[in-house]
C-alpha cells in the first residue's frame, strides 16, 4: 500500500480535502489522533477497460492518506511523534492561500510562501537532530573498532547534516541506491517527496484553472517549487465540498463552468501517486479488471508477485500488450492476430499502462 501523509498549519483546509478524498467516514476527535483514509487513483484507461471487459468487478490503484486530527502540536514535532507519518512515503502540504476573515490565520495573515517554507524548515529541524544524535552513535561506536560500512554511514550522514544545517532539504539531495538503502530507516521526514496543496480562492480557481504555474506565481510559490521531488496541485476546498454534492454529469458540467476537466481531489490523488514513482499495469478479464501498482523499473517476475507470491514463484512468461494497443484493436485475439501480443521474461521492465497475463506453473 501506498502512504502519504498530510500535514499543514491549523485553519489550512487540510482535514477537510482528507474528509472529501478519502473513505474515512467518522474521525476520531481526541487530541494527537490519527485517521486514516483510503483514496481510488482516477485512471480514465481503467474505466475504458471496464467498459469493454464489463467485469463483474473493478479494483482501482489506492493511495493511503494519514491526517493527525487536532494535534496537540503543530508542524514537525506532532509528525515526529506519530508513526504513520513517519512511515508515509510522501507527504502533502496543504498550503492556505484563501482569504476569510471569519477564519483567522495562526500566522495573523495569509501568506502561502512564508507557510510552505516554514514547515520545511521544521522538517529540516527535525531532520537535523536524528543526523546528529546517529553521528554520535556511529562515532562511539567506530572507537570500539574500524568498520567500512559504519564510515560510510558517517560520510553520508555527515553529507546530509551539512545540506541540513544549510537549510536544505534532504530530498534535494536526489539521494540513490546504496546510500538511499543506508537513510531508509531513519524516517527522514525532509527526505520524502512532497505535494504542495495550495488551497485557493473561488475566484482564484477560476482565474488560474488547473495550471499550477499561474497558481504558484499568484501565491509567491514558484521558487519554493523549483525544488527536487516537490510538486504541487491548486484547488478551492469549498468548490470541492460543492463538486461532492453533485451528481456525475452535474459535477462535470460544473468543472466545466471553470475551465477543469477533472476535480482538485483527483489531481491530489493522482500527483501524489506520480510523485511517489509509481505506474500501473492491468489485469483484464470477465471476473476482474484491476490496475496493480507498482514502482517505475519494476521487472516482470516483482510485478507478478504483487498478484500473488506463487505466480512469482512459478513464472514461466508474461503475455503483454499495451494498453492503446487493445484499445485501437478492440480485443486481446485481434491484437495477437496482428503479432502486438508479447511474450516476455522475468527481466522485463514493466511499463506503465501494459495489459498483462503470467503464465505460470501451479
Amino acid at each position: 500500500m501506498l502512504r502519504a501523509a498530510l500535514i499543514g498549519l491549523p485553519s489550512s483546509g487540510k482535514s477537510t480535502i482528507f474528509q472529501l478524498m478519502t473513505s474515512a467516514k467518522d474521525a476520531s476527535k481526541g487530541k494527537g489522533d490519527v485517521a486514516i483514509g483510503i483514496s481510488k487513483v482516477p485512471d480514465a484507461r481503467l474505466d475504458t477497460l471496464t467498459a469493454m471487459y464489463n467485469p463483474r468487478k473493478r479494483v482501482p490503484a489506492t493511495v493511503e492518506f494519514t491526517d493527525i486530527i487536532a494535534p496537540a502540536r503543530t508542524g514537525a514535532q506532532a509528525l515526529v511523534d506519530v508513526a504513520g507519518y513517519k512511515n508515509a512515503d510522501a507527504l502533502v502540504h496543504v498550503v492556505r492561500a484563501f482569504r476569510d476573515e471569519s477564519i483567522a490565520h495562526p500566522s495573523g495573515s495569509v501568506n502561502p510562501a512564508r507557510d510552505a517554507q516554514a514547515m520545511e524548515d521544521e522538517l529540516i529541524l527535525a531532520d537535523l537532530g536524528v543526523a546528529e544524535r546517529r553521528l554520535e552513535r556511529i562515532e562511539r561506536d567506530l572507537k570500539k573498532g574500524k568498520s567500512a560500512e559504519l564510515e560510510k554511514e558517517r560520510d553520508l550522514v555527515q553529507r546530509c547534516q551539512r545540506a541540513l544545517e544549510a537549510g536544505t532539504p534532504l530530498r534535494a539531495l536526489q539521494l540513490a541506491g546504496d546510500d538511499l538503502k543506508r537513510l531508509r530507516g531513519f524516517q527522514l521526514l525532509s527526505a520524502k517527496p512532497l505535494l504542495l496543496v495550495i488551497n485557493l480562492d473561488e475566484a482564484d480557481v477560476a482565474a488560474a484553472g488547473a495550471d499550477i504555474e499561474r497558481a504558484a506565481e499568484k501565491t509567491g510559490l514558484t521558487d519554493f517549487l523549483a525544488h527536487a521531488a516537490t510538486k504541487a496541485v491548486a484547488l478551492c476546498a469549498k468548490i470541492e465540498l460543492e463538486i461532492a454534492q453533485l451528481e456525475g454529469e452535474d459535477a462535470t458540467a460544473f468543472l466545466a463552468d471553470l475551465g477543469l476537466t477533472e476535480s482538485g481531489l483527483d489531481r491530489v490523488i493522482r500527483t501524489t501517486y506520480d510523485l511517489l514513482g509509481y505506474i500501473s499495469f492491468f489485469t483484464v478479464g470477465e471476473d476482474e479488471c484491476r490496475a496493480w501498482s507498482i514502482a517505475r523499473g519494476t521487472a516482470a517476475l516483482l510485478a507478478a508477485g504483487e498478484i500473488h507470491t506463487d505466480i512469482q514463484r512459478g513464472f514461466i512468461r508474461a503475455e503483454v500488450v499495451a494498453y492503446d494497443a487493445l484499445i485501437a484493436r478492440g480485443s486481446m485475439t485481434t491484437c495477437r492476430e496482428h503479432g502486438e501480443v508479447r511474450l516476455e521474461g522475468k527481466e522485463y521492465v514493466v511499463q506503465d499502462g501494459d495489459i498483462i497475463n503470467f503464465r505460470h506453473a501451479t
